[in-house]
């Protein structure tokens, strides 16, 4: 059977077109992930498709959170294109078909992984988007799959202090401001 990874990709596509659109000297700019800039935010998530590419292949994973800014040295765009490609090279169907680990909750096929890993690059899309200056309006469908996954896995990653507390929604918010909120972001 194939796996329909078109919410995967169409974020992934998000995500390029922001690194894209941030001017050469954006890349220093704070983010609205404490202590990260721009550039360690498109490293993290660059650095989050040679993790998507070990868990495919068997390989070690790299661990993307320290020191983000490695995975992207020089040229982002190039740098993130580059992982991109060596990701889905690894993404064959059988690969798709691999049981990998997913926290406290077991193992599913990375396939499955990979629908729920859509909350990654979105998410940071956004803040990459707050850094930068550009749009921050995100895809309604994918923020609606990404929230229904950010409210499985938030809790053990505010365990391992991953991920910020949740912050109150203003009333009335749209569902990408109750998301972003959720995850500790401050949409202000």
């Amino acid at each position: 059977m194939a796996q329909n990874l078109s919410g995967y990709h169409r974020a992934l596509d998000l995500f390029e077109g922001l690194v894209a659109g941030v001017p050469r000297d954006g890349w220093d700019a704070p983010s609205p992930c404490e202590g990260w800039s721009a550039r360690d935010v498109a490293g993290h998530v660059t650095g989050g498709q040679y993790l998507v590419r070990a868990l495919a292949t068997g390989e070690h994973e790299p661990d993307v959170n320290h020191d983000p800014a490695r995975f992207v040295p020089g040229d982002v765009l190039m740098s993130w294109r580059r992982a991109r490609k060596e990701c889905a090279a690894a993404l064959t169907p059988d690969a798709l078909h691999r049981p990998i680990p997913f926290g406290g909750l077991g193992e599913l096929p990375l396939g499955d992984y990979l629908e729920a890993y859509i909350l990654e690059p979105l998410v940071h899309a956004w803040d990459l988007a707050r850094a930068t200056g550009q749009p921050s309006r995100l895809d309604p469908d994918l923020v609606h799959h990404a929230f229904a996954t950010a409210q499985v896995v938030a809790a053990p990653l505010r365990a391992a202090g991953d991920l910020a507390p949740p912050l109150p929604a203003p009333r009335g918010a749209d569902e990408q401001t109750r998301m972003l909120a959720f995850l500790g972001r401050n949409t202000t």
